[in-house]
């Protein structure tokens, strides 16, 4: 088996190719992308939107037990 070589990544890349065909595989790759940055989104607004309340927090009322 040993090493993979760049040429052993072309011939992959070259298969892989061949199979799906160049529109299947830019639609693929353009999913991906739309994939990822939706997900950077959502963890920017939950870091964000879990900072927020916390910053604004009021302290809490001490509660006294009357008998």
């Amino acid at each position: 088996m040993g090493e993979i070589s760049i040429t052993k990544l072309l011939v992959i890349a070259a298969l892989v190719v061949l199979l799906f065909g160049t529109k299947k595989l830019r639609t693929l790759g353009g999913d991906l992308g739309a994939a990822i940055k939706g997900f950077k989104k959502a963890m920017n607004d939950d870091e964000s939107g879990a900072k927020t309340p916390a910053a604004t927090d009021a302290p809490a009322e001490r509660l006294s037990h009357k008998e």
